[in-house]
């Protein structure tokens, strides 16, 4: 379908404006930007019931964590929801993903835990895998802390997020935990070297495009050969079975798309329970975008109403 007309009108915002695409960009100036798009889209974020940030031990050094936890009427243990942060494994932060965690921890009823995992190129593949993992150890071992079931925990990550989060849903089931009842994808990187039908359609440099994929990864792996990795790349995982139960959300205006849509079909093949749903007329990034777009705002309540289900 075409794009949305919402959709349509910020694509057309940035064509008057002359906002170059981030790639063209520096790194600064990249996150920069990154960080003050994503909150001009967000929306007002939600007022929650106590937000606390500290660190906790990583690979290298204190790893930083900020916990949200809903308002008055949750008392008790709160199942956990651990969330990781979108940007290319590039760009991004505790900051860019707040309002997105306000939103879940409101609507899921859980403790939200965001992770502050180290960027690429700075700290190139594998560093935020690792960061990850040492972030879901923490929080299953100390949830009582938190006020959380450590028995309810879950993931989810939006774009390199959650290439991430599947990363780690392959490690934990290596390494017999921690143990996660579910995993939220949305629109996920899957595969390095992926040359799909989306990949080749979308090009067009005012929205998400292939070249801003090749110039993430391009930052993300320090040895193109790492991309074979199945903790870069999930889809080239031997096995996927065994793995927790996953939604997968996509958007047609995405390069990512057909990636996504084709991890979700092997979590089936390998008899993963998935629920795919995808949002045509829209772009990649739209699910943080709930300021501007219905969709972005219908997707994340779908997103917590799963995770509210698999939490329960």
């Amino acid at each position: 379908m075409p794009l949305h007309p919402q959709a349509e009108a910020l694509r057309r915002q940035r064509a008057a404006a002359g906002t170059p695409p981030l790639y063209t960009r520096t790194l600064a100036e990249a996150r920069a930007a990154d960080l003050a798009d994503t909150r001009a889209a967000a929306g007002s974020p939600e007022p929650v019931g106590s937000v606390t940030e500290f660190t906790v031990p990583g690979p290298d050094g204190p790893l930083p964590l900020r916990a949200y936890r809903p308002a008055a009427g949750t008392d008790g243990q709160l199942p956990v929801l651990l969330y990781l942060f979108g940007g290319g494994w590039v760009l991004g932060s505790l900051d860019t993903g707040d309002a997105l965690c306000r939103r879940l921890t409101n609507a899921v009823g859980c403790v939200t835990v965001s992770v502050g995992y180290r960027l690429a190129p700075e700290h190139p593949f594998p560093a935020a895998v690792h960061d990850v993992l040492a972030a879901a150890e923490w929080v299953a071992a100390h949830a009582a802390e938190l006020g959380a079931d450590p028995g309810r925990l879950a993931v989810a990550g939006d774009s390199a997020g959650g290439n991430l989060a599947a990363a780690l849903t392959l490690l934990a089931r290596e390494r017999g935990g921690p143990a996660l009842r579910h995993q939220l994808l949305v629109y996920p990187n899957t595969d390095h070297a992926a040359d799909t039908p989306s990949v080749r359609e979308h090009d067009d440099p005012l929205l998400f495009n292939r070249r801003s994929v090749a110039w993430y990864w391009g930052h993300y792996l320090a040895d193109p050969a790492d991309g074979a990795d199945p903790l870069a790349s999930p889809l080239r995982a031997p096995s996927l079975a065994h793995l927790p139960p996953a939604t997968v959300i996509t958007a047609e205006y995405d390069p990512l798309r057909d990636e996504g849509e084709l991890y979700a079909g092997a979590l089936r093949a390998a008899g993963v329970p998935v629920e795919l749903r995808r949002y045509d007329g829209v772009p990649h990034g739209f699910f943080a975008m709930s300021g501007v777009l219905d969709d972005g705002r219908a997707a994340q309540q779908y997103a917590a109403d799963r995770l509210r289900e698999a939490l329960r």
